[in-house]
């Protein structure tokens, strides 16, 4: 487990109606504070990496189709530096995941359908100058392949 990386396990409610599930709630112990709320798809098989934040952290949640979201801690000072967390989180895996400053990440999307996945950032975009540091998915130094694992 990558250092300040927190997971909630969420809990999905059916009753005859539909279902409900909460994500975040200010209540919650994993919860820091509030930026904005944003939507981002992803098509299968593709991927959307790598970038980290130096001001903001991120909570992460896929709400329909799966993904796997992959961390890597680059941080100096970290006890976890170097290493990489995989997880496979959608509507199969309800997960919220808190992505600290600072760590890598990025995800591929691993259903037969188009991933939606919900950010809540603790901090608003800012469009003069994001806080958004980017590597390409294939071509840098941190140590992932983004294939699938067979076998």
């Amino acid at each position: 487990m990558i250092e300040g990386v927190k997971i909630k396990k969420l809990r999905v409610i059916p009753d005859e109606r539909g279902r409900v599930m909460e994500i975040l709630r200010n209540d919650d112990e994993i919860f820091e504070k509030f930026g904005q709320v944003y939507l981002s798809t992803v098509y299968p098989g593709v991927v959307k990496a790598w970038h980290y934040h130096k001001i903001q952290d991120d909570f992460v949640c896929c709400l329909k189709g799966m993904i796997k979201l992959v961390l890597y801690d680059a941080r100096e000072n970290s006890k976890t530096k170097g290493e990489i967390m995989e997880l496979f989180i959608g509507e199969h895996n309800p997960l919220l995941v808190k992505i600290p400053k600072g760590v890598y990440h990025g995800w591929k999307g691993i259903s037969e359908n188009e991933a939606y996945v919900i950010n809540v950032p603790t901090e608003v975009y800012n469009y003069e100058n994001p806080d958004e540091y980017r590597v390409d998915p294939y071509k840098n130094d941190i140590p992932y392949d983004w294939k699938r694992k067979d076998g």
